[in-house]
């Protein structure tokens, strides 16, 4: 069966006018117009395209490739409102519809919205939805505690960063963990600080307790060789300071020298740190 907004892979069946008529396996055919024909093609060869509809809400084939698929998260640009609802540049002619309902705050043409693509059961057709935490789910949950995770920054709390975690849960990471600057849309890595009876994740960027020395240890050896071998940091520095410079806690920073000076590899002195 051809998937409606994800890639098929296909095979060629005939040439016409309008462009290659491909299928999947079981005979549905679906056109690629000439615009996205390749150069050179054979007859039975098969072809990796996306498929969605087109205007007149007839499934097409296309070889552009989309910045969202059918059940994924994107930061997409609206490039238009209209009194239906908003259209959003997804990388292809014919744009992304979020009607107004599934919009979490009123869209504006120019503005960036992190939204989620599904496939509209009543009308068939994909939609958008900035509405993104009615599509996360932490019933059930897939991760573990200290678990490493994929995020994706969704929206700014009071008391920190709402991310989506394994493009599955919600998680929140705390003013007090962010030493980056963090904005919505943007994919890393992280990892479960805590799971909450309530199944709340708590996440950081950082390895939690003895699992970060090492990294971060690394991430100030090589802040001293870009350097000269010095940094005017030392355990009485600032906590704003080390952020700014480090990306790291204070406390994070302390373990981290203490254990490049047990290892001998640095010299802390009043004015910074030296590298042996």
């Amino acid at each position: 069966m051809i998937q409606i907004g994800d890639y098929n892979t296909l095979e060629i069946l005939r040439e016409t006018d309008q462009g290659l008529y491909i299928a999947d396996d079981e005979g549905n055919e679906v056109l690629l117009p000439n615009r996205y024909v390749p150069e050179n093609f054979k007859i039975w060869e098969k072809l990796e395209v996306f498929v969605y509809l087109d205007n007149e809400e007839r499934p097409v084939a296309v070889t552009d490739k989309p910045y969202i698929k059918v059940n994924e998260f994107a930061l997409l640009r609206c490039n238009e409102v209209t009194q239906h609802g908003a259209f959003l540049d997804w990388g292809l002619l014919k744009e992304l519809f979020c009607p107004f309902k599934e919009q979490a705050f009123k869209m504006k043409a120019g503005g960036w919205y992190l939204v989620y693509c599904y496939l509209d059961e009543e009308t068939g057709r994909l939609v958008a939805s900035s509405k993104t935490n009615r599509f996360l789910d932490n019933k059930v949950l897939t991760v573990e505690k200290f678990e490493e995770v994929d995020l994706i920054v969704s929206h700014p709390s009071e008391i920190g960063m709402n991310v989506i975690v394994n493009k599955k849960h919600s998680g929140l990471i705390f003013k007090d963990d962010i030493y980056k600057d963090l904005s919505v849309g943007d994919r890393l890595k992280g990892y479960v600080k805590k799971i909450r009876p309530d199944n709340k994740l708590d996440i950081v960027l950082g390895k939690i307790g003895y699992r970060n020395i090492e990294p971060n240890a690394e991430t100030i050896m090589q802040e001293l060789e870009d350097n000269d071998g010095f940094l005017k940091l030392t355990d009485k520095s600032d906590p704003e300071t080390i952020k700014q410079s480090l990306e790291m806690s204070k406390k994070s920073f302390k373990k981290a020298i203490g254990t490049l000076y047990k290892q001998r590899l640095i010299e802390i002195k009043d004015d910074g740190i030296y590298l042996v």
